[in-house]
């Protein structure tokens, strides 16, 4: 994606925009449906995934053939990859998502003004939601599953690494959209369009109301650079723990290797670690070991450099400035010892992408200071606990469309709320401005 061609062409931006004004036409069936008609469609959507899950694994296995024949990274393949247990996962979150409250009609704020003029401010939804992203079937069915909730349709532009597997999951849910007596068009893929669909995409504006780019740095900000449509700026996890010289101790190596290698190639995985100095001589090399055994690699500083001189088949490599800007999306990990949590701050500050970023202390002015300071920075601000929390199913949003980056509108994770806008609704009785 970071190579656009300089247009669509004729055909295929007069396609995409017709799939826009159907997905447009769509979602005024479902703009003023009840919660039940919504919650309904969402179970028919997981019981059909499930039922279609032989056909989706087929479709999935041609997708990761060609993923490990042109050297897809593992982190990569294991994000693309589907079996018969994901797909279940992927369908209880579905119904999940319908357990949760109906945003759409929640009133934000209201009042009766002096006047008599009764206003209240009202979640609405935001109508046809556009979505580019990489190598993720299951993000397919997320988007899909909130947009519906939400009251929204949603365009689909996933990747040529998930062409097969997103091109299964899109028919099947559309049959379960009908079968409910809905329109197929809540939910369509323009991923037979490649990259000028893309672009059309981009293009909509006036078709699409919003737009969200998915996956990796050089795709984001593509389509920020690029989209005529509105856009909600996601961002690459470039995430950090700070240990500082107060840490529970024996917390500290639990977390850190679940923030590294539970899932590696998630946006929420540690990225950077940043030890406080009096730890260099204890926790350190404790920390390492543990880092390696699991199989990290440590691009360390040179403090760290000689703290893990002794450790055997430790696998290190010093840290160069490009290291700590670095989200590997693999067992890799830059690790700096520093003097102070301010120190730890200017480092966050400094090489920040504004996802998540975590202190382990127990001192109360560190952990003060360190939310008070990075909240500006980050979208979330953890203390004491793994970055992996920065999630919106772990959260209690349900599924999520994505982590904003951005501070206007949504930040964090993308549930059900972010999918909505709000409009005011004023009653009056034969009132005339004087």
């Amino acid at each position: 994606m970071s190579q656009l061609p300089a247009a669509a062409s004729d055909d295929v931006q007069a396609r995409v925009e017709q799939i826009c004004q159907y997905a447009r036409h769509a979602a005024r069936a479902l703009a003023a449906a009840p919660r039940q008609v919504k919650d309904a469609a969402l179970h028919a959507m997981a019981d059909a995934l499930v039922g279609a899950s032989a056909r989706i694994v087929q479709a999935n296995a041609a997708d990761l053939d060609r993923g490990r024949e042109t050297g897809m990274k593992t982190s990569l393949l294991d994000r693309l990859a589907l079996d018969h247990e994901r797909i279940e996962g992927i369908a209880a979150a579905l119904r999940e998502l319908a357990a949760l409250p109906d945003p759409v009609g929640e009133v934000v704020r209201g009042q009766t003004l002096p006047n008599g003029l009764r206003l209240r401010q009202t979640r609405v939804p935001m109508g046809v939601v556009g979505m580019i992203y990489e190598a993720r079937p299951n993000v397919t069915v997320d988007a899909a599953g909130l947009a519906i909730k939400s009251g929204n349709a949603v365009v689909l532009r996933g990747g040529s690494a998930a062409a097969s597997s997103n091109e299964a999951i899109v028919a099947v849910l559309g049959e379960a959209l009908e079968a409910q007596g809905l329109p197929a068009g809540l939910v369509q893929s323009i991923d037979a369009h490649g990259r000028p669909g893309a672009v059309a995409l981009m293009r909509a504006r006036g078709l699409v109301d919003v737009l969200i780019p998915r996956g990796g740095a050089d795709l984001i900000q593509t389509v920020v650079r690029e989209s005529q449509v509105p856009v909600i700026e996601t961002g690459v996890g470039n995430c950090h723990i700070y240990v500082d010289a107060s840490a529970d101790l024996e917390a500290v190596v639990p977390i850190v290797l679940n923030a590294k290698t539970q899932r590696t190639g998630v946006c929420n995985a540690a990225e950077t670690l940043l030890v406080h100095r009096e730890l260099a001589g204890e926790l350190l090399p404790r920390l390492l070991a543990a880092l390696g055994e699991s199989g990290v690699t440590i691009h360390a500083d040179e403090e760290t450099a000689r703290a893990a001189a002794a450790l055997p088949g430790l696998q290190l490599e010093p840290a160069t400035e490009a290291d700590w800007e670095t989200e590997y999306l693999s067992l890799d990990l830059a690790v700096k010892l520093v003097g102070s949590c301010e120190e730890a701050i200017e480092h966050i500050r400094t090489y920040s992408s504004g996802h998540t970023e975590v202190i382990l202390s127990q001192d109360t002015a560190a952990v003060r200071s360190f939310t008070a300071e990075l909240g500006p920075v980050a979208a979330a601000v953890i203390v004491n606990a793994s970055s992996r929390f920065t999630d919106g199913g772990q959260l209690g949003l349900g599924a999520e469309i994505g982590i904003s980056t951005q501070k206007l509108h949504a930040r964090g994770p993308m549930g059900l709320a972010e999918l909505t806008t709000t409009t005011w609704i004023v009653e009056g009785d034969g009132h005339i401005r004087p």
